[in-house]
């Protein structure tokens, strides 16, 4: 596959996941951000302010890992340099899905970290072959000062590099894959167990 066509390809998988992402309100309004990797110096990252379930191809760019836009008239998201920071952290992450849930909110807030334990849907996480396993995602404060919050990442990956994901408190989940493919799936198996998670707490 050219180099062309992995952005072409990765942009449909993109386009498509910001539809059903807002289909299930995971991502209101602008809110969001999306990113997946071209080669080992590009990622392809969703620009400022666009609506995640009407992306096209103008809501994409291209920027290096310093999550500087090659095209200086763009604007990349405010939180791009925690898509980078994933990036830089392992090069078997190929893809990063930033959400703003109702649930994830909501639990976030709350919570200093999510403890899941019993569901089917675990074993889509690195390293679980089983519903018995138990799962910890780290709830990070939240910090509008992105390099700040960047430097809380990166110990929580430190002390955990086998983690698939983290919440922002009252700002949503960060969840990540080695193809876009795969980290979709790991944003949709999480939103299904937190919203399990906030249904059982309000028993």
């Amino acid at each position: 596959m050219s180099k062309q066509e992995a952005i072409d390809h990765a942009a449909e998988q993109l386009i498509e996941a910001g539809r059903l992402f807002h289909q299930r309100q995971w991502v209101p309004a602008t809110a969001g951000n999306f990113s997946a990797l071209i080669d080992a110096n590009t990622m392809l990252i969703t620009a400022s302010g666009c609506h995640k379930g009407e992306l096209n191809r103008e809501h994409l760019l291209l920027a290096d890992l310093d999550g500087r836009p090659f095209d200086a008239s763009r604007k990349a998201s405010y939180e791009t340099a925690l898509h980078c920071q994933l990036y830089r952290f392992s090069d078997q992450i190929g893809a990063v899905f930033h959400t703003h849930s109702p649930t994830n909110t909501v639990l976030s807030s709350h919570h200093d970290s999510i403890h899941l334990h019993g569901y089917e849907v675990l074993k889509v996480l690195p390293g679980i072959s089983s519903h018995d396993a138990h799962y910890e995602i780290p709830v990070l404060t939240n910090d509008q000062d992105v390099p700040r919050l960047a430097t809380q990442v990166a110990l929580q990956l430190q002390q955990t590099p086998n983690m698939a994901a983290y919440l922002i408190a009252g700002h949503g989940l960060y969840a990540w894959g080695s193809t876009i493919a795969e980290a979709r799936w790991r944003v949709e198996a999480i939103e299904f167990m937190l919203e399990c998670e906030l249904l059982d707490r309000r028993k």
